[in-house]
C-alpha cells in the first residue's frame, strides 16, 4: 500500500481575513522584547477596502490597533515617520480604497523608496472578475486590460504584486515580509488587493499563521574588501567620516564614536545621519555639504581619504561633486547594498555599519590619524560654534530669521527627551547647520525626497513610535498649507506634538535659489504671485479649528516664552510666528548644481550664468 498523504491543517478565511492574521503574528526583537513587528494600520475606507479589509480588520481591532486618519497621503506619511523613528525595526501597513485613495499614496511611496524605510502598503484594486467592469474610480487603459491606478505604485515600492486569487496573497506576504526587513531590499512594498478578491475565502493552512519572529541581518565584509580599507586609511593623513543614515538604521551610533575617537578621525553628517554622533563631541564637526558647517566642509575638502559609512552620497552631501578639493582624494564605502558601497569609485566594504566599523577597528590596531588633524578639527569647530551662537542670539527685529527662530526652539526644547523634525522649505538647511542633535533619533529630517506637507503628519508617526518624547516639528507656512490636516488626527488620538510654524508668506527658499540664479522674484512669495486679494492666512485661529492649542507669537522673546508655558499641555500645540523671508545663516553652506539657463535677455540671468560655468570647472564627473 502506498503511503498515506498527511494533509496540512486548514483554516477557511477570506483573502482579507487571511491577511489580517497574517500581519498579528509577525514579531520582532527590540532591546531584548519580543513586539509585534506592526505598530498598527492606517487606513481610511472606501468601496475598494471597506467590506473586505474593513470586516477583516474589525476582527483582529484588538490584537493590532486600527487607526483613522484624514487624507491618505498624510497617514502614510505617518507610517513612513513611524518606521524611521523606530530606526526601522518596527513599522506599519496602510490601507485604502481604489482610485484616489490609493493614488494619495503614490508621493509617499516615493518618500519611503528614496529614504529606504518599511511600509506596507494594502490599497483595494478593481474587481479581478471584471464583472462590473469599469467599476467606480477605475482608471481604464485602452491597451492593456490589466492597468489599474495601482500600477503607479510600481516605480516607487521595492515589490509590488497584484493579488488575483486568494492563495496568492501566502507568498506575497511572505515576500513582502522579506523585502521590508532586508538590509539591502528595505523599503516599501505595495500589496494591490482585487475588490472581489478580498472577500473570496480559501483553505489556508494553519502553517502560514504561525508565529514568526524576525531579526535583521547583519552582514560581514568580505576579507579582501576589508584589507583594501585598511591599507587606504593606513596610507591617509587627512581622513575624515562622513556619517549617513545607515549608522543610524544599524544602531551603530557608539561604535562610530568609539572609531573616532580611538582612530583621531573627525566625523560630518548628512542630513539622514545627523544625529549619529552627539554633536558636542569634539570631533563632531556637524552638517556636511550644500547646507554644512563650514568646520565640516573645511574638513571634507582638504581629506584625502573619505570614510563614507551608510550614505548614498546625494548631492546635497557632496555639493553635486565640487566639495572634494584634494586631487588625491580616495573614497571607502561601507554600506549594506553593493549599489552604494561602489559609488563613484569607492572602494566598497559591502556589509553592516555596526558589524563593518568595528571590524575595521580592531585590525586598524593602535593606528591613529595624524595628532595635527585632531588639533585643525577643534580650532574649526570652535570658529563654527561661535558663528552658530551668533545665527541663533536673542533678538527682538520685527522679523526674525529662521536660525533665529531655531535658537529660540533649541533653547527650551532640545536634548535627549526631545526629537525635532522637519522636511522640506529653507528649514532642513538651516536645522542641519544649526540644531544641537545629541543623541540617536533626536533629529528627524525627511530630506531624500523633502516632500512639503511630512512634516505634521511626520510629527504624529514619531509620536507614536516615542511616546515618551517630546516631538518638535517646525514648518513653513508654505508646507503647513500643504498637508496639514493630521493636525487633527494628533488630537482625536491624543498624540501631543508641538508645531512652530513660521510665517515667511510664500516659499522663501524656493525664492531665494530663484534670485540666486538671477531669476526675477516670481510666483513664490504670495505678493509676487497673481491675485485679486492678498491672502490673510490665520494660522492661529486654523489650528485652533483643528483642536490644537494655538497662539500667535509676535517676537521671539514671546516664543520663547510660549514653549515653556506650553511644553508641559496635553494637547498639540501651534505656535505661530512671523519671519523674513531673505535671511540665512552666511557661514557655512557650499555650492549647489542647479542649471542656470543658457539664453536670457536679462542680465542677471546671464551673470548667474556665468558664475555657473565657472562653479562646473570644480566638479568631479564619475
Amino acid at each position: 500500500m502506498s503511503p498515506k498523504t498527511v494533509r496540512p491543517e486548514t483554516v477557511r478565511l477570506t483573502m482579507a481575513q487571511a491577511v489580517a492574521r497574517f500581519l498579528t503574528k509577525q514579531m520582532t526583537i527590540v532591546d531584548g522584547e519580543k513586539l509585534p513587528i506592526f505598530g498598527g494600520i492606517f487606513a481610511i475606507f472606501g468601496h475598494g477596502n471597506v467590506a473586505g479589509i474593513g470586516e477583516a480588520l474589525y476582527g483582529i481591532k484588538d490584537t493590532l490597533p486600527i487607526y483613522r486618519a484624514h487624507n491618505e497621503q498624510g497617514m502614510a506619511h505617518a507610517a513612513i515617520a513611524y518606521a524611521k523613528a523606530s530606526f526601522r525595526q518596527r513599522f506599519m501597513a496602510c490601507t485604502t480604497s481604489i482610485g484616489p485613495g490609493a493614488l494619495n499614496m503614490v508621493t509617499a511611496a516615493g518618500v519611503a523608496h528614496v529614504n529606504r524605510i518599511p511600509v506596507l502598503f494594502l490599497p483595494g484594486d478593481i474587481f479581478a472578475n471584471r464583472a462590473p467592469d469599469p467599476v467606480l474610480q477605475q482608471i481604464e487603459s485602452y491597451g492593456d486590460g490589466t492597468l489599474s491606478a495601482n500600477d503607479a505604485f510600481r516605480p516607487v515600492v521595492r515589490y509590488f504584486d497584484r493579488i488575483t486569487r486568494p492563495e496568492q496573497i501566502i507568498p506575497a506576504l511572505k515576500r513582502a515580509m522579506q523585502v521590508m526587513t532586508d538590509p539591502v531590499d528595505c523599503g516599501p512594498v505595495c500589496l494591490s488587493l482585487c475588490q472581489d478578491v478580498q472577500a473570496e475565502a480559501f483553505d489556508y493552512p494553519e502553517s502560514f499563521f504561525d508565529e514568526k519572529v524576525w531579526t535583521f541581518r547583519r552582514q560581514h565584509a568580505d576579507d579582501n574588501e576589508l584589507a583594501a580599507a585598511i591599507a587606504a586609511l593606513k596610507s591617509s593623513t587627512k581622513p575624515a567620516i562622513i556619517s549617513g543614515g545607515g549608522v543610524l538604521y544599524s544602531l551603530a551610533t557608539r561604535e562610530l564614536t568609539a572609531f573616532a575617537e580611538k582612530h583621531g578621525i573627525p566625523v560630518v553628517v548628512t542630513q539622514a545621519g545627523k544625529s549619529s554622533i552627539d554633536e558636542r563631541h569634539p570631533l563632531s564637526m556637524g552638517s556636511v555639504g550644500v547646507t554644512g558647517t563650514s568646520s565640516a566642509n573645511a574638513i571634507i575638502d582638504q581629506a584625502d581619504l573619505v570614510l563614507a559609512i551608510g550614505t548614498r552620497l546625494q548631492d546635497f552631501t557632496t555639493g553635486s561633486w565640487t566639495i572634494f578639493k584634494n586631487p588625491d582624494v580616495k573614497f571607502v564605502g561601507i554600506n549594506t547594498a553593493s549599489f552604494d558601497a561602489a559609488k563613484h569609485n569607492s572602494l566598497p566594504v559591502v556589509g553592516d555599519a555596526r558589524v563593518t566599523i568595528t571590524a575595521l577597528s580592531a585590525a586598524l590596531g593602535g593606528w591613529t590619524a595624524p595628532a595635527a588633524l585632531k588639533e585643525q578639527a577643534a580650532r574649526l569647530k570652535a570658529e563654527w560654534m561661535a558663528s552658530a551662537e551668533k545665527a541663533m542670539a536673542p533678538t527682538n527685529v520685527a522679523l526674525p530669521s529662521d536660525a533665529q527662530v531655531i535658537g529660540a526652539t533649541a533653547r527650551n526644547h532640545s536634548g535627549e527627551n526631545t526629537v525635532l523634525l522637519c522636511a522640506a522649505g529653507g528649514l532642513p538647511g538651516e536645522l542641519h547647520k544649526l540644531w544641537p542633535a545629541t543623541s540617536p533619533g533626536s533629529y528627524h529630517m525627511e530630506y531624500g525626497f523633502s516632500c512639503m506637507g511630512y512634516e505634521v503628519a511626520g510629527g504624529l508617526g514619531v509620536k507614536m513610535a516615542r511616546p515618551d518624547v517630546d516631538v518638535v516639528v517646525m514648518v513653513g507656512d508654505g508646507s503647513y498649507m500643504m498637508l496639514n490636516s493630521e493636525l487633527s488626527t494628533s488630537v482625536m488620538m491624543g498624540r501631543k506634538i508641538t508645531v512652530v510654524l513660521l510665517d515667511n508668506r510664500g516659499y522663501g527658499c524656493i525664492n531665494r535659489l530663484q534670485m540666486g540664479t538671477g531669476g526675477a522674484n516670481f510666483n513664490n512669495l504670495l505678493k509676487d504671485s497673481y491675485h485679486e486679494v492678498m491672502p490673510d492666512i490665520d494660522f492661529r485661529k486654523h489650528a485652533e479649528a483643528m483642536g490644537a492649542v494655538a497662539l500667535k507669537v509676535q517676537s521671539i522673546a514671546e516664543l520663547e516664552q510660549a514653549l515653556k508655558d506650553t511644553r508641559d499641555n496635553g494637547r498639540t500645540t501651534v505656535i505661530v510666528i512671523d519671519t523674513d523671508p531673505l535671511i540665512t545663516t552666511q557661514e557655512g553652506g557650499h555650492w549647489w548644481d542647479v542649471a542656470v539657463p543658457e539664453v536670457s535677455d536679462r542680465p542677471e540671468v546671464k551673470k548667474a550664468r556665468e558664475a555657473y560655468i565657472k562653479a562646473l570647472s570644480a566638479q568631479i564627473i564619475g
